[in-house]
Formats: structure tokens, sequence, C-alpha cells
């Protein structure tokens, strides 16, 4: 199955501590790099989130956010702490009498202070379950979009390949024609310079030439490579660095096709080999 780079799931679960809130964002990257934002609930959970998502994405940029609304309507709403707030004026009066010309404490941003308002102690064990359990579900909402995406990115890559094949079959047989042609042109140019026809002499600028424009080797690489990307497209895990790799080879063959061209047609078959290359490459690019 084939994973794009680019997905998105979320999902809001009722709990008993709450509202858990889970979002997952994937872009391509290069390599599995996690952007985590968790509230202050949920940030001693940090360890546990990064080992799930690493043991199901291999590849690309994520971003998670986690969120918990606290459950307020049972009646159990926050109360002042008295003994933080007498810590809290003990200290500002001590500090006043070093600067006694300061503005009087905003009663707002006191109320706001970490530990002022005490709500009921969330249960840890209970929280991390149901954290566990939503964002392995929310993980497994990112994955299938991700394969659905993967489909797409899967069948243009079959499409260019399809084309590839459809060039590479045409230069074989387009190989004996232009030595043919380069033997005729060869004896017309020796027999018009030196009025004779010397067979040994047109012999070897023949083998010379067959060798130079060869390209049985480079044909079979291609095919060869070809055969190889179907593989792996149908292959499990994280494919797209070996997908990556064997664009490189691919174009590396064509170029040298284009490098041994003798006629526009095979120049053009060449052109149009990279071109498709590239197409494939571009959407490799977003493989896991």
């Amino acid at each position: 199955m084939i994973l794009s780079m680019t997905g998105f799931a979320s999902q809001e679960c009722n709990t008993t501590n709450g509202i858990l809130m889970v979002e997952l964002r994937s872009v391509n990257h290069r390599y599995l790099e996690l952007q985590l934002k968790l509230d202050d609930n949920l940030r001693m959970f940090e360890a546990v989130v990064r080992e799930l998502i690493q043991a199901k994405l291999w590849r690309g940029k994520v971003d998670c956010r986690l969120n918990l609304v606290r459950n307020l309507a049972n009646g159990s709403l926050p109360q002042l702490n008295h003994a933080v707030l007498q810590q809290i004026a003990e200290s500002a009066k001590a500090a006043a009498q070093y600067f006694p010309h300061t503005q009087p404490v905003n009663m707002l941003e006191i109320l706001q202070m970490p530990g002022v308002m005490a709500t009921e102690v969330l249960d840890m064990d209970v929280l991390e379950n149901d954290l566990r359990a939503a964002l392995n579900t929310v993980l497994q909402d990112l994955i299938e979009a991700k394969a659905r995406e993967g489909a797409k990115l899967k069948a243009v890559i079959l499409e260019r390949l399809q084309q590839i094949e459809q060039h590479v079959a045409k230069v074989k047989p387009m190989m004996p024609a232009l030595i043919r042609q380069y033997q005729e042109k060869l004896t017309a140019k020796l027999n018009e310079a030196t009025n004779s026809n010397d067979d040994e002499r047109i012999r070897q600028e023949m083998v010379l030439f067959a060798q130079r424009i060869d390209v049985d080797e480079e044909l079979s690489r291609l095919t060869s490579h070809i055969e190889e990307v179907k593989r792996i497209l149908n292959a499990a895990g994280a494919v797209g660095k070996r997908l990556d790799f064997l664009m490189q080879e691919m174009n590396r063959e064509a170029n040298t096709l284009g490098s041994k061209s003798v006629a526009i047609e095979t120049s053009q078959i060449s052109m149009e080999l990279k071109v498709l290359i590239e197409q494939m490459r571009e959407q490799i690019q977003n493989i896991e």
C-alpha cells in the first residue's frame, strides 16, 4: 500500500475527564519531523504521543494538537485556592516595600495565575488510556487518508510508466534502419571522395558506428527499472526514497540514450522520457 505524506484527521472524544480533542496534519518532508502542541493537562504525555506516532508513521512533517476541555457540568466548578492566594498576597506585600510606586495588583491577572483556581484532580491513568485510544483512532484515520491520496499518486506513476514502456518499445526497431541509412550515406561519401568501393573501410566505419550508437544496454536497464518501480509500488512500508533513487537511474539512462542519438526520432524519444521521468519524480516527492 502506497502512502502519501499529505493527510489530515481529527476527532473529539467524550471522556470522564472532559472532551479530548486530537488533530493530526501531515505534509511531505525528507524524514519524520514531529511538532507537538499539547495543553497543560496533557503535557506530561508528550513521550507517549511521540512513541505512538513514530510507531505508525515513517516520513513527513506531522503537526499534532491535543487539547482537553474539562467537563464542569457535573458541579466540579473551579474554586479559589486560598493557600496559593495567601502566598501571592504575602509576596506582593513584601515586594511593595521595594517598589512603593507600582500600580495596584490586577485581580484578573491574579485569577489566571497557575494554581489560583483549583479544579478536581485528573485521573492520570484513565486520561492516558483515553489519550492512547483517541490518538490511535486518529492515526488510523490519517493513514487511511494518506492511503487514498497514495492510490492516486500510484495511478499517475503507473500511467507514466506505461508511456515510457511505449517509447522504449519504439527505439529498438528503429536501430537497424538507422544503421542502414548511415551505411548508405557513408558508402556514397567514400565513393565520391575516392571514386572506389573500399568495402573494408566501410565495414570498419560501420562497426565503430554501431558500437557508438548501441543502446541495447540502456534500454535493458530502463526496462529493468520500470519493473522494479512496479514491484515497489505494490510493496508495503516507506518506499519514497527507493522510488526517488530509481528516478535518478532512469533519468541517467534517458540522458545516455539522448547522447547516443543519431536521428531526430531518438532525440525526441529521449526528451519525452526525461519529461515523463520528471513528472513521476514530482509525484514521488509526496510518497512516504
